[in-house]
């Protein structure tokens, strides 16, 4: 059972077998468990050659389709980080489709248990590679971020069987929805194999979000149960219409956890290996993420593993990019956070991967794991200073001078060292937290249905209610909320940089005041098309259009301060010290040189802000061409060189 070695990891399909490699340097010997057409029964038991630090073993007349698990052996010794147990049926890392999701069962974390029967079996599958054509996202544009499931489960259009389904996301239906808010790329929340944290069973929970993977090249069943093939499908179906895809991947840490979880896949295979240990306590797991273990992304196979896992999204789906979850862990060494490690720097350099879009959320809650604006380019990155900044200005406790920064790229951050490009990621809301529309309908958290007593999840959000906590029936209170969301809104679209919605924030979601919805696979995260807002989808199509429309917001570029902005008070003066210092002051404006694409001519647009309470007139800046007009979704007007901007919200003008 031999055969020249095609030096890849994992289950290689060959004309006349299968080699199956799996990398492990404190293993004493490896097995290769082998299953009927079911999975159910296992038919073979063969043993792995040892090669240095990889074990190897060519199955000759093995096919695509053979469903086979991996038992590891040696020592057993948690106090050493040594957690060899060959009852333990172990999924292949480099698995690239199982047969049947991960189901928590407490016998997974029992040592001498036989595991056989709770775990999935991979599958030999083969390699469709496509041509990664170039990223058809640039950044600048707008990311729509996706959980599948709650996405697509309840909409009407979408046939029963498909629902909740990847493949929903190429039926026309949601196709016209992205088109219509003009998305430059959606952002799909884990679609990888997960399991549930342990203590979610016992609440008759699950986890809805996939943020506890196991697999990382797997598809999980649940999202993806055509494989690779839905994949690569839904993502061409998006690519016809422009429409680019990111995947949002966990390599921070896996679902086998910390000390009492389970043993599936890499604690089995090399302990030692592949998670991060007190360097004087080999026993003790470090735990930088908040999930009780972190991945040691400085190990050359944990390397490996992560840059083959990109390289094998991009050749066989033509996946345009990446964010990475809690990614300060993949810069992590024995020292801290290293911007030039290995890791990122492969990332960077790979000539598949060399090209896409990569995405940092830039922080861990390890030691020094806040990391925003050290990322080495071209790392865009997740900006939670811009959202609490954008909050707290229409909540009423951040000054004017916050909110520029913002819409300026962030230059205090990402400006460092004379760079001159923004490369933030700016948003109001993601999957972790409130909605939108929670934001301004709830002063305090309500998770009370994930179980924790309500501990769990952010407790300052920086949201407000309008004097109501919650859902309410007041028409006065739903316009005010209805109007604080369109504000929002028009503000981050007017923000330079990349820019990322949260689906069905466009529309009025709520999750109920839960934000720590990662639990609730319900009605509680489902989007429900039946009662979406039309109103706010209209304003923010609107929006959108007027970002594609207008370049000064789309550039990547910091302002240069040769009059490519005006900074300007409600008198129509320039901002003076006093203005910016102001603390309570609630109205302002900006006025940007860009070129209107429209008309394909260079101009001026005015963004006007107003927090108050109260409608407040403005003196516009002085005209260079005959005066301003008032952008609407119904069209343009002119208006003189005063203006009265309605309470709380924000106003377009165009230089005629």
């Amino acid at each position: 059972m031999s055969e020249p070695t095609t030096r890849c990891l994992g289950a290689t399909l060959t004309d006349s077998g299968v080699e199956f490699a799996v990398a492990s340097k404190h293993a004493e010997r490896m097995e290769l468990c082998l299953f009927d057409a079911e999975g159910h029964k296992e038919i073979a038991r063969l043993p792995f050659t040892r090669d240095g630090d990889e074990h190897r073993l060519f199955v000759k007349d093995a096919k695509e389709g053979t469903r086979y698990g991996l038992r590891a052996h040696g020592a057993y010794d948690p106090d050493r980080g040594l957690w060899f147990d060959p009852s333990k049926l172990l999924v292949d890392p480099y698995a690239r489709e199982i047969d049947r999701p991960f189901r928590y069962d407490p016998r997974l974390g029992v040592f001498g248990a036989d595991t056989q029967d709770l775990m999935p079996k991979a599958l030999v599958s083969r390699d469709v590679a496509v041509k990664p054509a170039k990223p058809l996202f640039q950044p600048g544009g707008l990311i729509y971020e996706i959980a599948v499931k709650p996405f697509t489960m309840l909409h009407p259009d979408v046939p029963a069987k498909q629902r909740g389904t990847l493949g929903a996301l190429a039926h026309p239906s949601i196709i016209a929805h992205l088109k219509r808010l003009q998305v430059a790329a959606i952002e799909l929340m884990p679609i990888t194999a997960w399991i549930d944290e342990r203590h979610l069973p016992s609440l008759g929970l699950t986890n809805g979000w996939g943020y506890n993977p196991v697999a990382f090249m797997a598809l999980d069943p649940r999202l993806v149960p055509g494989g690779m093939k839905e994949l690569r499908e839904t993502v061409a179906a998006l690519h016809t219409v422009g429409i680019a895809v990111i995947l949002d991947l966990v390599f921070n840490h896996t679902g086998e956890s910390d000390r009492q979880g389970p043993t599936l896949s890499l604690r089995g295979l090399d302990n030692p290996t592949y998670f991060r240990h007190l360097p004087d306590q080999p026993g003790t797991l470090v735990n930088d993420t908040g999930t009780g273990n972190t991945i040691a992304c400085d190990q050359p196979a944990t390397r490996k593993l992560i840059i083959d896992s990109l390289r094998h999204f991009v050749r066989n789906a033509g996946i345009d990019g990446f964010r990475f979850d809690l990614a300060t862990v993949l810069g992590r060494n024995g020292k801290g956070f290293d911007p030039e490690s290995m890791t990122l720097r492969t990332m960077l350099a790979d000539d598949v991967l060399q090209d896409r879009i990569m995405i940092a959320e830039p922080w861990d809650i390890g030691p020094g794991g806040y990391q925003l604006g050290n990322f080495p380019a071209p790392f865009l990155e997740w900006n939670d200073r811009a959202r609490d900044d954008l909050r707290r200005f229409w909540r009423g406790d951040a000054g004017i001078g916050d909110l520029a920064t913002v819409l300026a790229g962030s230059s205090s951050i990402f400006g460092r060292d004379g760079r001159a490009q923004t490369r933030t990621v700016n948003f109001l809301a993601a999957h972790d937290g409130f909605t939108l529309m929670d934001l301004a309908s709830y002063e305090n958290k309500h998770n009370e249905a994930n179980g924790e007593n309500n501990r769990d999840g952010h407790n300052e959000n920086f949201s407000w209610n309008n004097g109501v906590e919650g859902k309410t029936d007041d028409p006065s209170i739903q316009s005010k909320r209805r109007a604080d969301i369109e504000a929002m809104l028009s503000t981050l679209l007017a923000t330079r940089g990349t820019i990322m919605l949260t689906a069905g924030d466009e529309a009025g979601r709520s999750q109920q005041g839960n934000n720590n919805a990662y639990c609730q696979d319900n009605a509680i995260t489902w989007m429900d098309w039946k009662t979406l807002d039309e109103e706010l989808i209209g304003h923010t199509a609107w929006l959108a259009g007027l970002r594609r429309r207008f370049t000064a917001f789309d550039d990547m570029d910091f302002f240069h301060g040769d009059g490519d902005v005006l900074w300007f008070s409600s008198t129509g003066t320039p901002m003076a010290v006093r203005d910016w210092e102001a603390p309570k002051a609630a109205v302002f404006g900006m006025a940007l040189k860009t070129r209107d694409l429209a008309t394909n001519r260079s101009t001026r647009l005015v963004v006007l802000f107003n927090r108050a309470a109260d409608e407040c007139p403005v003196t516009l800046p002085a005209s260079e061409s005959g005066g301003w007009s008032l952008l609407t979704a119904t069209g343009e007007n002119a208006v003189s060189d005063q203006i009265t901007v309605s309470a709380r919200s924000v106003a377009f003008l165009l230089e005629n």
